[in-house]
């Protein structure tokens, strides 16, 4: 008889049937192989890898069975998941345990990875056969708040999950209407390009806010990497503050975790959250002092689910539900121009790149990038047009008049405050700068209940004006009077 039975699986949930199946391998040593086991709060993932141990040890006492429990760092999709495996078990082993075809036989219900051991010459036997309820199916039967699935699962995962409330954990994450199955906001995202440009421009953001903030419990929505919060640790005026930041992208996240185990923080109250704020009230009402919003409204009006203006004046209510009395919200972010439906006549240059006579499939492209690089800026607008309307889903109306682009003045400042994201192309056309202007975004806070400090204001971003739009572009009436270039920017101080 095999010494060890290696059971290979996410293992979020544990189920009766898996008490069953397994006690009829008394004698054996059960290696659990957690896939995944640093990934938690998304949808594919939930639970984090500690609570799965816990349960999966709680489980083995309750049904007499010796285990072994070894996380396995989530991978790609692979031919070599099998091979991946069996040397996570060694590594995470000290090289105890050495899982051969001899000694092992595998547990595994999915047909595509039972082949990939099969292929490496071990053994493999079916788990749950059809028509018996996976984990899988119950965890869903959790997101949809069936209660029933206590009687699908192990006793030991219903003990774990009560003690941990994790089943409030996993509905949060699994329907979550924003985050993808990875904890990202978008497939097409390049996390490193977005953890750079925070961190780069942490230092002039806190310039601009650092004489607002009030000390007492301080939160970062939407922290990234956690840069700014590290500017407030080193003001000695917060040095008795508690840091919160809390970040749904599951990448940035991990950053702001290990900026904390790397010792970056003086203050020992530092906390981090994965959350994404619209699920649910995470913090008790009125019991923070300073909000800080930086680089975020503009993504929750982009990712909605449902209406954008119910959207995000659902997210100014929650902010201000836990607002305490005197209390800040701070807004520095992106926004649109003042008269954002003036009829403008936009025009480009088209010597500064290539001019295909084709709009190109970008999902298609090895490269997006580099071909977004070698366009000139009259042609980044046509497939910034075919882009925008496809991925933020919104109508993006213009037409042609000579060499002149007529179009509402928030559409054109739509592509041209986008036009050189050529790294995160894909993944910044699902987003509206210009959803709202600053007059928009004070009626958000003022309807939520905040008063608008009088140092609130619209501003314009001068460096990228010059730098980046007006040596390429121009925009005038269609009578053809000259515009200047209005708003892209806003710093909305929302006392309580």
């Amino acid at each position: 008889m095999a010494e060890y039975l290696l059971f290979p699986g996410r293992h979020h949930v544990l189920t009766r049937f898996q008490g069953e199946f397994l006690r009829g391998f008394g004698g054996r040593t059960v290696v659990w192989a957690v896939t995944s086991a640093n990934h938690q709060t998304t949808k594919r993932n939930p639970v984090g890898f500690d609570r799965r141990e816990a349960a999966i040890e709680r489980f083995s006492v309750l049904e007499g069975i010796r285990s072994l429990v070894v996380g396995v760092v989530d991978t790609p999709p692979t031919d070599e998941f099998a091979e991946v495996t069996v040397k996570a078990v060694e590594a995470g082993t000290d090289d105890l345990v050495r899982l051969t075809p001899a000694n092992t036989v595998v547990a595994c219900s999915t047909p595509e990875v039972s082949k990939l051991y099969e292929q490496l010459g071990f053994p493999v036997i079916g788990v749950e056969p059809d028509g018996t309820a996976r984990p899988w199916d119950v965890l869903l039967m959790i997101a949809a708040g069936n209660e029933q699935w206590k009687d699908l699962a192990h006793p030991a995962t219903v003990d774990v999950f009560e003690r941990y409330a994790l089943d409030a954990q996993v509905a949060r994450c699994v329907n979550d209407p924003v985050v993808g199955d990875d904890g990202g906001l978008t497939t097409t995202r390049d996390y490193k390009t977005y953890a750079d440009a925070f961190e780069t421009a942490a230092d002039r953001k806190w310039l601009q806010i650092k004489d607002f903030v009030r000390p007492g419990r301080i939160l970062d929505i939407g922290c990234a990497t956690g840069a700014t919060l590290q500017l407030v640790d080193r003001d000695p005026r917060f040095h008795e503050s508690d840091l919160i930041g809390v970040e749904v992208a599951r990448h940035l996240y991990a950053e702001c975790v290990h900026k904390k185990e790397q010792g970056l923080f003086t203050n020992p109250n530092v906390y981090f959250y994965q959350r994404n704020m619209l699920g649910s009230a995470v913090f008790p009402a009125r019991s923070i002092d300073t909000t800080l919003t930086l680089a975020l409204t503009h993504e929750i009006w982009s990712y909605a689910s449902g209406s954008r203006p119910a959207t995000v004046q659902r997210f100014a209510d929650a902010l201000f539900a836990h607002t305490a009395p005197h209390g800040v919200w701070i807004n520095s972010d992106v926004c649109g121009p003042d008269e954002p439906d003036r009829q403008v006549v936009l025009h480009l240059d088209d010597s500064d790149g290539d001019n295909p006579k084709h709009i190109a499939e970008l999902e298609t492209l090895e490269d997006p990038a580099a071909y977004i690089t070698k366009l000139s800026t009259r042609a980044r607008f046509f497939q910034f047009a075919r882009d925008f309307r496809r991925n933020a889903k919104v109508p993006f109306s213009y037409r042609q008049n000579g060499d002149g682009l007529v179009l509402r003045l928030a559409d054109a400042m739509d592509f041209l405050t986008r036009k050189d994201y050529v790294d995160n192309w894909l993944s910044e056309t699902h987003e509206q700068f210009c959803g709202l202007d600053f007059a928009g975004w004070c009626g958000v806070a003022e309807r939520a209940g905040f008063t608008i400090d009088p140092a609130s204001k619209p501003l314009r971003n001068d460096w990228v004006i010059t730098n980046r739009i007006a040596p390429v572009a121009a925009i005038s009436t269609p009578t053809g009077t000259s515009l200047d270039w209005p708003t892209t920017h806003q710093l909305l101080v929302a006392r309580r």
